[in-house]
């Protein structure tokens, strides 16, 4: 006859005993975990962060990346204050490609709106380093965070700044010999931004105290690894989107389902090495994107309905089924940008939008890992 086991017993607890304390419980104690302030800090600076990206998508969209055409930290926080310094800004932007093919002759009100979204674009990255740095100094130095946490949060400041580094790096690829940014470096830019968006979910996440008591989790290995997986894919979207915006493949091929008629349309192999088609053929890069599009809507559905049937721990199946309803409104709206041929308006909320379904993927991973952990 099968023996079982006390419920207290199954849940880790002896019965008539008080639960062992646990790794959370102890942070708690130490003022780690639960800090609304810190949290509310981090949260804050993640929303400084999606704003970045939604104003780098306007900025892409309104091609005024190239109206800045220095790189000055400290000086440039200063926009032209005077007739004669908007005249100095113009003159410098009149010696790029860009002007001289796509924008002769553009007047000085043209030219104030995308100097306007590059200029916010990166006053925003500075205010995102203040953000981090003073906060931090204050907190770490009166005792209200530890050395463990400052250190991770000086890790996303460093970031911070080498995406600052990238930003520039980017722009320079469209001040010599072409008319916009190289789509190489506009991928990376975007990326990193993910990267740090990513970092700051994770350690808002981990300040966050557990829902439920210690218990015996229902989920494996395999549960854990599948979210990392979608997480991953829900990235790799990222990138490639980076490679379409950077080549403008969107405003190509403005059919669906199919390509101009084609499901695998011609011409995905023209450039040789056969790997260049990947960064650089666009018919390649949108279809890639579509694809990938496809794969992860369908993974995310899978994964969903797995979570649902198997896992006891709410709020994992919960968000599980929240990223998986994201990325199907998140294909729609691609399809509907794609049959637009991206505006403006539907080109941000399709970046946007990708942030924020990034971010649910990140919760997603961490309430299946603590789910497993607290087991």
């Amino acid at each position: 006859m099968a023996l079982s086991m006390p419920s207290a017993q199954r849940h880790g607890r002896a019965t008539g005993s008080a639960p062992p304390p646990t790794a959370t419980a102890n942070l708690i104690a130490a003022g780690h975990v639960g800090d609304r302030l810190v949290q509310g800090w981090l949260i804050f600076a993640a929303v400084i962060v999606f704003a970045m990206i939604i104003v780098g998508g306007a900025t892409r969209l309104t091609d005024s990346g190239l109206s800045i055409t220095e790189w000055q930290p400290i000086l440039g926080i200063i926009p032209p204050l005077s007739a004669a310094d908007w005249d100095i800004a113009l003159q410098k932007y009149r010696s790029t490609l860009q002007y001289k093919a796509v924008n002769k002759g553009m007047t000085m009100d043209a030219f104030q709106v995308i100097f306007w979204w590059e200029w916010a674009h990166r006053m925003l990255g500075r205010f995102l380093g203040l953000v981090l740095a003073l906060p931090l100094l204050v907190m770490w130095m009166s005792g209200r965070i530890g050395s463990g946490l400052a250190l991770k949060v000086f890790g996303v400041g460093l970031l911070v700044g080498v995406q600052g580094g990238i930003g520039w790096y980017m722009v320079q690829s469209g001040l010599v010999n072409r008319i916009d940014v190289s789509q190489y470096r506009l991928a990376l830019h975007l990326s990193m931004a993910f990267v740090i968006l990513a970092c700051l979910v994770k350690l808002v996440l981990a300040l966050s105290p557990p829902r439920t008591e210690p218990r015996l989790s229902t989920l494996t290995a395999g549960h854990a690894w599948w979210a990392v997986i979608v997480a991953a894919l829900v990235f790799s979207q990222v990138a490639i989107g980076g490679f379409v915006a950077g080549l403008k493949a969107g405003r190509a091929y403005n059919t669906w389902p199919t390509m101009d008629g084609q499901w695998i349309p011609d011409g995905l192999f023209l450039m040789s090495p056969w790997w260049v088609n990947l960064g650089e053929n666009i018919t390649m890069v949108q279809f890639n994107h579509r694809t990938t599009a496809y794969i992860l809507v369908a993974l995310a559905i899978w994964h969903a309905w797995r979570m649902v049937r198997t896992a006891d721990e709410e709020w994992v199946s919960r968000t599980a089924v929240m990223l998986a309803l994201g990325l199907v409104a998140q294909m729609v709206l691609g399809i509907y940008t794609v049959l637009y041929a991206v505006p403006i308006g539907l080109g941000i909320a399709h970046q946007g939008f990708a942030a924020i379904v990034f971010a649910v993927a990140i919760w997603h991973v961490h309430e299946v890992t603590r789910a497993r952990l607290s087991a």
